[in-house]
Parts: structure tokens; C-alpha cells; sequence
């Protein structure tokens, strides 16, 4: 018997037995379509991160001011001595892994440009800033010697405030008020998104840190010139570990840390927050795809199961074949094509359901899938492997059949 004879013999044999066929079946269907979705969906959750972390910046660790202990009290951040400017120039100067530390100060402000307005976030630093969290311009020019020397009353604007203030119009040169206090846009952000908190990145607006000090904080700016964190980028294939100790080392001799005592500030590396993050989803991904993998294998027992079945009901079918001819990998062959069809169906409305399914939950939950040609690949391809695994051996007890007791088989 040939292939295409056998396969016709085997659609046959599974026609004749539609509902039992179609349970059969079940197991496989509920198996890829499970595989599919659940691989989309970690594979999502691992793009998501990954697009967190270039919107972040690579090698970043940020630096914020840490409360003290007094008296078996642990008190606020704004207790202690606090962070200033020159130990963001110390930190740069003194650790040569560091490519730069900018000083950043942040508060939540109304900007105003005509007759509208918005509500935003407004960064006071330096153009280190932007290269710590590799965020280019798209239209005009960064702040210059000048600009940060003189307090100058410009800014650079992120995506969602210039679409919020000024539509689809160009905002270089338009003149929006912070605080009441008039500043020139000079430049537009590259778009970032959404960080890991659920934060748009991109409803910003920067100006010169002079500027902010003197000019929208108010009040006597102080001879430490305070900042509220210090944003710092390692030279790539640097240590992370080994800089994050230089700089605790370098701090706790600024601010003349006892041994044994509390630092009065906090290092957190961002990078590696959001690595861990990454591989946390990577792992999520591989058990979600084990545990609908199981179903694959309950699918699989199914197969075995009814293909047993098949071959009782059969022996006398078996028999007659046997004794007009047939060889037993012939009947090995019809019983094993019946197995992986039944395999291949179930496949192949697994993969139509599992997109189905995947769409459903990025379209209705709101979630980032990602669906692979890989992914589909591989449940196919493991749903023919336990058709071809599950289906041998009721194939290969139907080959080893005597004729004779085949045909007495009542």
C-alpha cells in the first residue's frame, strides 16, 4: 500500500467515527491553541520589558538622596545632607567607568502656551541628562554653555506635551510659560513611551537646571545647590557592581560617612532591575508554554488510547487483510497515518484557534502578545511528534497480529 492509498484509508477509518474522532481530537486542539496563546502572551510581556529598557537607557544607575538614623529613628530623605550638584561633577571627575552624572531636579507644574494648557512634569538638568538616558532630539538644538551658565529661559519639550500644547504645528521657537514664566522651546524629544510604572516618558518638559533653580523653583537657591537625584551612565562593558561601589565609596567619604553608619543616599541600578524583570518573563514564558505543553500530552494519551480501541474493534479487519497479503508494517503504516492525522487535524484548528485567541487578549485585555511563526512551528510540530509517539505503539500491537487468531476474533 502506498502513502496517498494509506492516507485515504486512514481519513476513511476516521470518518467512519466522526464524534469519537472529533473528542479525540479535542485533547491536540486545546493543546496548540494553548501552547500559541501562552507563548504570545510571555513573549509580550518580554518585548515589553525590552522596549522598557531601551527607552530607559542602557548601563543606568540612579543616585537619590537617603534619610539618616537619629536615636533608633530612621528619618526622611529631606532630613539628610542631601545631594548637590558638585557630587554629580565628583562622581564624573573621580570614577572613570562613569561617561556621565546629571543632576536632575523634578516637580509637577501647569504649562501654558496661548489659550491652552497642560499639566506636566518639569526636569531641571543638563544635556547629560539626555545622553544618560539616550534620548535624542528629533527637531531643534540642545542647551548650550550658555544657556546652563545664564539661567536662560529656554526648554526642550517631550512628544506628548507638544502634541497636547501645540497639535500637529511645529513647537520650535513657540513660547509656552511654566510656573508664569515665559520660555522659548528650542527642542523635541525623540518619543519613549511608557516606562515600567505605567509613566508616559514622554510628558516632560526640560529645562537648564539654573533655570529651573533661579528662575521656576523660587526662593533662595542656596550655596550647596541641591539636586533631587543624580542620573549616571556606565561606559559599556564596565562592572556595574564594581562602579555602583566606586560611587558608595566615593559619597560616603563626601558626606564623611562613619564606619558602620547609614548612608544619607541610595544607588539603584536600573539596568539591572529591569534585566531581572526580563528574565523573570523569559521564565514565565517557558513554564506557561510546559503547562498547555500537558495538555499536548493529555491529547497524546487520548490518541493512544482510542487507537487501542480502534485496533479490538478492527482485529477480524486486521486478519482479513493479513491473509490476503498485507505485511505487518503495512497495517503498522495505516494504524500509524491514522494516529498523526488525527495529530495534524487537531494542529492545524489548534493553530487557527490560537491566533483567534491570541488577537482576543491583546484586542479585549489590553495586553502586548506577540505571535511567532516559531511559536506555531513548534506546536505543530510537537503535535505530530505525539501523534507519531502516542499512535506506535497501538500501530505496532496491530502489526504483530496473527491471522489466524484475527480472524477467530469474535
Amino acid at each position: 500500500m502506498n502513502g496517498l492509498a494509506a492516507f485515504r484509508s486512514a481519513l476513511r477509518a476516521l470518518a467512519a467515527n466522526k464524534l469519537r474522532s472529533m473528542l479525540t481530537m479535542l485533547g491536540i486542539i486545546i493543546g496548540v491553541a494553548a501552547v500559541i496563546t501562552m507563548i504570545a502572551v510571555g513573549s509580550g510581556a518580554t518585548r515589553r520589558v525590552q522596549e522598557q529598557m531601551k527607552g530607559l537607557g542602557s548601563n543606568i544607575m540612579l543616585v537619590l538622596p537617603g534619610g539618616v538614623t537619629a536615636g533608633g529613628v530612621r528619618l526622611g530623605a529631606q532630613t539628610g545632607q542631601g545631594l548637590t550638584e558638585e557630587d554629580a561633577l565628583s562622581i564624573a571627575r573621580e570614577v572613570p567607568e562613569v561617561q556621565v552624572a546629571a543632576p536632575s531636579l523634578r516637580t509637577g507644574a501647569q504649562v501654558v502656551a496661548g489659550n491652552t494648557n497642560w499639566s506636566t512634569s518639569i526636569f531641571g538638568t543638563t544635556n547629560d541628562y539626555l545622553e544618560a538616558r539616550d534620548w535624542p532630539l528629533v527637531a531643534g538644538r540642545g542647551f548650550e554653555a550658555a544657556d546652563l551658565q545664564g539661567s536662560a529661559k529656554v526648554a526642550i519639550i517631550g512628544q506628548t506635551v507638544a502634541q497636547q500644547l501645540f497639535g500637529d504645528a511645529d513647537p520650535i521657537d513657540q513660547v509656552i510659560r511654566v510656573k508664569k514664566v515665559p520660555v522659548t522651546v528650542i527642542g523635541l524629544l525623540e518619543k519613549k513611551g511608557q516606562n515600567s510604572m505605567g509613566q508616559d516618558q514622554d510628558d516632560v518638559v526640560v529645562v537648564p537646571i539654573s533655570t529651573y533653580r533661579n528662575r521656576i523653583q523660587g526662593g533662595s537657591p542656596g550655596k550647596l545647590k541641591r539636586v533631587g537625584s543624580i542620573s549616571v551612565k556606565v561606559r559599556e562593558g564596565e562592572d556595574m557592581k564594581r562602579v555602583e561601589e566606586s560611587i558608595k565609596e566615593l559619597l560616603r567619604q563626601r558626606f564623611k560617612v562613619q564606619p558602620g553608619a547609614d548612608d544619607p543616599f541610595s544607588i539603584r541600578n536600573l539596568t539591572e532591575i529591569l534585566q531581572a524583570q526580563e528574565a523573570s518573563s523569559r521564565v514565565m514564558t517557558l513554564l506557561l508554554a510546559a503547562v498547555a505543553g500537558i495538555s499536548l500530552v493529555i491529547g497524546g494519551i487520548g490518541i493512544m488510547n482510542i487507537m487501542l480501541v480502534s485496533v479490538t474493534e478492527r482485529t477480524r479487519e486486521i486478519g482479513l487483510r493479513m491473509a490476503v497479503g498485507a505485511r505487518g508494517r503495512d497495517i503498522l503504516a495505516q494504524f500509524l497515518i491514522e494516529a498523526v492525522t488525527l495529530s495534524l487535524i487537531g494542529g492545524a484548528i489548534g493553530v487557527l484557534l490560537g491566533a483567534i485567541a491570541t488577537w482576543a487578549v491583546g484586542h479585549f485585555a489590553g495586553w502586548q502578545v506577540s505571535m511567532s511563526i516559531g511559536s506555531i512551528l513548534l506546536a505543530a510540530g510537537f503535535s505530530a511528534f505525539v501523534g507519531v509517539f502516542f499512535g506506535f505503539y497501538p500501530a505496532h500491537r496491530a502489526s504483530k497480529l496473527l491471522p489466524i487468531q484475527a480472524l477467530r476474533y469474535e
